[in-house]
C-alpha cells in the first residue's frame, strides 16, 4: 500500500488490533509518533509515547500489538510518499477486530509520561489531526 500526502496533512493518529505493519519513507519528509497503547477503557486509551523523530528517505519503523501500536505521520516536505505492509491476524489469541482505532494523542498528561487519550471517530480524527 502507497500512501501520498502533501505538507501538512497526516495519517491522522491510530491504532490497530492484531495487526503488524511496517512503513518505509520513499519520499519527502514526516514527522512520525508512535505509542504504545497499555490499556483500553470504554472512552479512551492509555498511552506512552515511545518515537517522536523526523523520518526521511530509507527510513522506517513497524508496529503491533505488541510495540509501538499506536502510530501517526505528518508529512513536512510539499510532497511525501510512504510504503506499507499490513500482516492481519498474525496472533490467534488476539480476537478483536483488525480496524483502525482512532484516538486523541493531545489527552490528558499523566504520571510518568502517559497520556489519556479519548477515543475518537474517523471523521473527528481526520478533521482534527487530517
Amino acid at each position: 500500500h502507497n500512501t501520498g500526502c502533501g505538507n501538512g496533512c497526516s495519517i491522522v493518529p491510530h491504532g490497530h488490533a492484531n495487526k503488524c505493519t511496517g512503513f518505509i519513507v520513499l519520499k519527502g519528509k514526516w514527522h512520525g509518533r508512535h505509542y504504545d497503547k497499555l490499556e483500553t477503557a470504554k472512552e479512551h486509551f492509555l498511552i506512552k509515547p515511545t518515537i517522536d523523530k523526523m523520518f526521511k528517505p530509507g527510513e522506517l519503523s513497524t508496529i503491533s500489538d505488541h510495540k509501538d501500536n499506536v502510530h501517526w505521520f505528518k508529512a513536512v516536505s510539499d510532497v511525501g510518499y510512504i510504503f506499507n505492509v499490513h500482516v492481519i491476524g498474525y496472533d490467534t489469541e488476539i480476537k478483536d477486530a483488525s480496524g483502525r482505532l482512532y484516538l486523541d494523542p493531545d489527552g490528558e498528561k499523566l504520571e510518568g509520561g502517559l497520556v489519556k487519550a479519548k477515543k475518537m471517530s474517523s471523521e473527528a480524527c481526520h478533521k482534527k489531526y487530517g
